[in-house]
């Protein structure tokens, strides 16, 4: 596992989930090479897909910019080591 302690920005999730994305993060950066934020994304995507049901987007890295919908309680922004993890479930409206 990665040492350091991921840091949540921002989230409506419960802390359960949370807990969950910030480990399956971590597992996504014991697998994959840090620079390959498609291989994490898509690792902790199928995840959380796999746990909460379809529907779930990710993205990884270190410098982005977002503006979506999401469903209430199914949204995590964090940082861990040098990247930046954003999760949610989306949203019809």
């Amino acid at each position: 596992m990665l040492e350091g302690k991921a840091m949540i920005k921002e989230t409506d999730m419960p802390v359960k989930m949370q807990t969950h994305a910030m480990d399956s993060a971590s597992q996504a950066l014991d697998l994959y090479d840090v620079s390959d934020c498609v291989l994490i994304a898509a690792h902790i995507k199928k995840e959380f897909d796999k746990r909460y049901g379809g529907g779930w987007q990710c993205v990884v890295g270190s410098n982005f910019g977002c503006f979506f919908t999401h469903t209430k309680g199914t949204f995590v922004y964090f940082a861990l080591g040098t990247l930046n993890f954003l999760i949610f479930k989306g949203s019809s409206s």
